[in-house]
């Protein structure tokens, strides 16, 4: 019987082994506080929202990315300087953003 449970906790151990580390290793530190995270997903979706309703026809190339503490990341590419400038500034309007940090560049069409 006790032969039977210590094989039992082996293979389970073995199979939770990479769920486990995988967990551990999350670099998303925003997670570890379940409002922050919420917050900042929020954050995140009303800058989306707001690009896609502004129609920049590059919208699908551009990432956001907001930090538990409410600075935004835009990232990706544009087709010209002025789309980058009306992304930056949709998400400077925004509500509860502290700061934006804009790596999106000028990428004409392949």
């Amino acid at each position: 019987m006790k032969t039977r449970i210590a094989i039992t906790c082996l293979v389970v151990g073995t199979l939770l082994a990479p769920v486990i580390a995988t967990a551990a290793g999350d670099s998303d530190k925003d997670r570890s506080h379940p409002m922050a995270f919420v917050e900042d997903s929020a954050i995140t979706t009303k800058i989306k929202t707001k690009l896609a309703a502004d129609h920049l026809t590059s919208m699908g190339r551009i990432h956001v990315d907001t930090d538990r503490d409410g600075v935004v990341q835009l990232s990706g590419t544009a087709r010209t300087q002025q789309a980058i400038d009306q992304a930056e500034a949709i998400a400077r309007g925004t509500d509860d953003v502290k700061a934006v940090h804009n790596h999106i560049t000028v990428k004409l069409d392949d």
